[in-house]
C-alpha cells in the first residue's frame, strides 16, 4: 500500500482513486469497500441509480485542469439494496497517459442551495416572468409528491409535446426512460449543493419518441416549499455528431473495423493490465495472399468487397472480447486477451480454414496467412507487432495458406 494512501483508509468517507486510461479502480478505501466490495467501475458509474455527464471520465480532464466542479451520482449497495450516492471528482495526477482522478463518496446531505422565496405579488411575477420566458425547457418538481410535475413552461410543452394542464399531471419518471429509477437519483441531487455540471438522461416526449438531454437540476423554495427546477438541453444531435466523430476517429472507413490509431491504445491498456494481472494475451496478425493480383485483374472496387467480406467473417468467428483492427490495405490484426499461444493457433486455424471455404458470387476465392505471437514479459508493444509480423512474413514465404507462430 503507498503511504499516502494509509490516511485515507482512516476515513469514514468512501475514496475511490480512478486510473482513467484504463478507466479501473486502482485504489479504494474500507469505506468504499462496504459500498462497492466486487463492484467494477462500470457497475458504479452506469448502475441502474446512475448519472453522470460524460460516457468516459476521461472527458472530464479538461474541466478538473480549470478546477471546475465535477459530480457523478453512483450506484452502490447498502443492506442489499442498490442506492445512489452522489460523488464529487477531483483530479489527483496530471501526468499524461497516467492520469487518476480522486472520487469522494457524499454520505451526508450537503447545505440546499435555496432559490429566492416571493412571499409578495411582486416576486411572484419576476418568477411567473423568468419561468416563461425563458427559450429552455424548465420544469418544476415537487420531489416529495412521487417527482410531480408541478409546472412547465411554454418551451418544455412545445419540446415534450404535451398542453401545459397534462404536463402539470405527470411525473418526472413517466419522461424519463429510467422510469422510476430515476426518484432515487432526483432525491440524490437535491442533496448537491449546486455548480456541478448538468448530468445525462434520455427523455420521452409525447409522440413516444426518445432525446437524449442534459439537465441542470437544483433545488428552489417557492412560497416556502422545497421543490426543484430542472433546466433541459436537448443534446440529441450533438451526442450524434459526437458518435459520428467518435466512430470516424476509431474506425477504419471501409470495413467499419477499428482502424490502427485506436487498436493501439486497446493493446497498450491490456499491456498494462498483463503487468497488473498477469494474464495472457496474443497477436494474430494476417493478410490476404496474392491481393494485388485481385486488385490488378478484378479491379480496386472488387478489391474492396474482398475486404469487406473478410472482415465480416473474422468479425463472426472470435469472441466479444477480441479486438480485430484493418491494420493497413489487406492486412488486419486481431488482439485476443487471455488466450496463450495454442489456443491462439487453434483459432488461427479456424480462421485460415474458414476464409478457404469462402464462396461468394462475382468475388474471386481468396486464402490466408497468418502470424501469432504471445506477448513476451516486459516487452514492448513494437517488439510484439514486430514478432507477429516476422511470423506471418515466415508463413508467406513457406507457401501461404498456412500459420506460424512466434517463438
Amino acid at each position: 500500500m503507498r503511504f499516502e494512501h494509509k490516511a485515507l483508509d482512516l476515513l469514514a468517507t468512501p475514496i475511490w482513486i480512478i486510473s482513467v486510461g484504463e478507466e479501473e479502480v486502482v485504489y479504494r478505501n474500507p469505506a468504499s469497500e462496504s459500498l462497492t466490495a466486487g463492484m467494477a467501475l462500470s457497475e458504479m458509474r452506469k448502475g441502474c441509480h446512475s448519472a453522470g455527464a460524460e460516457e468516459f471520465l476521461s472527458a472530464y480532464l479538461p474541466v478538473l485542469q480549470a478546477r471546475e466542479r465535477v459530480a457523478e451520482v453512483w450506484t452502490v449497495c447498502c443492506q442489499g439494496q442498490a442506492v445512489p450516492l452522489s460523488c464529487h471528482l477531483f483530479l489527483l495526477q496530471s501526468t499524461v497517459g497516467c492520469e487518476q482522478i480522486l472520487v469522494e463518496g457524499i454520505l451526508a446531505s450537503l447545505p440546499v442551495m435555496s432559490g429566492a422565496s416571493p412571499t409578495g405579488d411582486g416576486d411572484e411575477c419576476l418568477y411567473e416572468k423568468l419561468f416563461q420566458l425563458s427559450s429552455a425547457p424548465m420544469l418544476l418538481i415537487d420531489p416529495g409528491q412521487d417527482g410531480l410535475i408541478v409546472d412547465a413552461n411554454r418551451a418544455a410543452c412545445r419540446f415534450y409535446g404535451y398542453s401545459h394542464e397534462a404536463f402539470c399531471r405527470l411525473h418526472t419518471w413517466e419522461i424519463n426512460s429510467l422510469g422510476r429509477n430515476v426518484l432515487p437519483i432526483m432525491h440524490e441531487v437535491a442533496k448537491l449543493a449546486g455548480g456541478h455540471r448538468p448530468l445525462n438522461f434520455v427523455h420521452r416526449l409525447a409522440d413516444g419518441s426518445l432525446r437524449d438531454v442534459q439537465t441542470y437540476a437544483g433545488p428552489l423554495e417557492l412560497n416556502g416549499k422545497r421543490l426543484m427546477l430542472s433546466i433541459i438541453h436537448d443534446v440529441t444531435e450533438q451526442k450524434r455528431l459526437k458518435n459520428e466523430l467518435e466512430f470516424a476517429a476509431r474506425r477504419d472507413y471501409l470495413t467499419g473495423l477499428w482502424n490502427r490509431r485506436y487498436f493501439l491504445g486497446l493493446l497498450e491498456k491490456l499491456r498494462h493490465q498483463r503487468r497488473r494481472h498477469d494474464a495472457d494475451f496474443s497477436l494474430l496478425m494476417l493478410d490476404v495472399d496474392h491481393f494485388k493480383q485481385i486488385n490488378d485483374c478484378y479491379g480496386h472496387e472488387r478489391g474492396d468487397e474482398v475486404l469487406i467480406l473478410l472482415a465480416r467473417t473474422l468479425e463472426n468467428r472470435i469472441r466479444e472480447i477480441d479486438a480485430l483492427c484493418r491494420w493497413g490495405g489487406e492486412e488486419f490484426i486481431i488482439l485476443l486477451p487471455h488466450t496463450d499461444l495454442e489456443n491462439a493457433l487453434h483459432l488461427a486455424e479456424i480462421l485460415r480454414t474458414a476464409v478457404e471455404q469462402l464462396k461468394a458470387p462475382h468475388l474471386p476465392h481468396i486464402t490466408i496467412s497468418l502470424g501469432v505471437a504471445q506477448y513476451q514479459q516486459e516487452e514492448t508493444i513494437e517488439c510484439l507487432i514486430s514478432r507477429a509480423d516476422s511470423a506471418l512474413y515466415q508463413a508467406k514465404e513457406t507457401g501461404r495458406n498456412r500459420v506460424v507462430a512466434a517463438r
